[in-house]
């Protein structure tokens, strides 16, 4: 593409700049999208589709095609805790079409969006081209970006959707407030012994919290420790490491012998924070880049997505008839800023009153915490918290149209 032929540079391939991508091309737009990687493989990263994100692909005519990717379902959530299995959340009552969560790896969320969007002829990825900085025009308006091999990149639009260390942030001095999160994580996978299963559960003892995510073959694990304290659980040795993990679930002792050296294990800092103005003239910022999530309810992916569904569809039809789209961008920013409120609301709340106090206790827990009787005593009460994680709040419907041709 020609500089000035491009109507929107969407910086970050990750699931809220490719939807985003995605639903801008599928509108008509000349559209850009920036990977600074050679492929979407990467370990590690969110790969809970949840069922608000499932819906958007049913709405798209899509999901069909999307469940045939190798995935496994969560309908339930469960939590060991003082010798006990307690149900927690429940996904199956949930008004859409796929009530459940899809555990799928992320790459293949990816690819699966980039194949339908190049279907349509103004979209374009380019991988391996990373922004480094931004360009501006005489009256100071963000007009391109700068890559690391010194090209410059010309749009109508710049979206900033480059994660929760977004460079262009940064450079567009736009406004971030940290809320704080007590705690670090460390992912890991071991292999599943045969015949052992189940969904999604988290296992909690006095001062350890993990919680372990079915993958079919596989468990991902989210092993859960105080802020700052990587380096000091790593200086214990991985012995000592692996003995806590088997004090957490007994019944996977000798899987843990897996974890032979620390590079099988990687550091997630968590951080919590949103900006406080999502815009500038000729930029606009999305998903984590302009609010990073806890991986608390793993909702990080779907509120990302949610952002770039709001993006096109309040974006997408005036753009494609020709109007300027600075007026517009404080609308995505009004749209989305509630819903991110109240689900960050919800996860310090979390937090601070729930994971804090676990990492902190050194007595037993003799007893599960009320909160988890009840809900397990009540299985209609499950369905309040697996509408929160799998809905979330002010869900989005796709409202942006559809108008460019699809090429075979």
């Amino acid at each position: 593409m020609m500089q000035n032929q491009r109507d929107i540079l969407i910086v970050g391939g990750g699931p809220a700049g490719m939807m985003a991508g995605l639903l801008l091309a599928r509108a008509g737009l000349r559209v850009t999208v920036l990977e600074k990687h050679a492929d979407f493989l990467r370990d590690f990263r969110g790969d809970t589709v949840h069922p608000s994100t499932l819906e958007l692909f049913h709405q798209l005519g899509m999901l069909d095609d999307l469940l045939a990717l190798p995935h496994s379902r969560v309908d339930q959530a469960l939590i060991h805790i003082a010798g006990r299995q307690m149900k927690a959340i429940d996904f199956r009552h949930l008004p859409v079409a796929a009530p459940y969560i899809a555990m799928m790896p992320q790459w293949d969320l990816l690819d699966f969006i980039a194949a339908r969007a190049k279907q349509y002829p103004g979209f374009e990825l380019l991988m391996q081209t990373e922004a480094v900085d931004l360009c501006y025009d005489e009256a100071e308006r963000v007009s391109g970006v700068e890559t690391r091999d010194g090209r410059i990149l010309h749009a109508k639009l710049i979206i900033a959707a480059d994660g929760r260390r977004s460079v262009l942030r940064g450079k567009a001095e736009l406004p971030l407030q940290n809320i704080g999160a007590p705690m670090d994580v460390f992912w890991f996978r071991i292999d599943k012994p045969e015949g052992y299963g189940g969904d999604v559960f988290a296992t909690v003892q006095s001062g350890r919290f993990m919680v372990m995510i079915d993958r079919r073959d596989y468990y991902q694990c989210a092993f859960v420790f105080n802020k700052g304290q990587a380096a000091a659980v790593q200086a214990e040795g991985l012995d000592a490491f692996r003995a806590t993990l088997r004090s957490l679930v007994p019944d996977l002792s000798a899987e843990f012998d897996q974890l032979s050296h620390w590079d099988q294990v990687k550091t997630l800092e968590v951080t919590l924070d949103r900006l406080t103005r999502w815009h500038r003239p000729g930029l606009l910022a999305i998903g984590d880049a302009a609010h990073a999530m806890s991986p608390i309810g793993g909702v990080g992916i779907n509120i990302a997505v949610q952002d770039a569904v709001a993006a096109a569809n309040i974006l997408a039809g005036p753009m494609a008839s020709g109007e300027d789209p600075d007026p517009l961008l404080a609308q995505v920013y009004t749209r989305r800023i509630k819903s991110v409120r109240r689900m960050q609301a919800l996860q310090k709340f979390a937090q601070d009153n729930m994971i804090a106090p676990l990492l902190r206790r050194t007595e037993p827990i003799k007893r599960p915490f009320l909160i988890l009787r009840v809900l397990n005593r009540v299985p209609w009460l499950r369905r309040l918290p697996g509408r929160v994680v799998g809905l979330g709040f002010g869900r989005e419907d796709i409202r942006s149209p559809e108008v460019a041709s699809v090429t075979e």
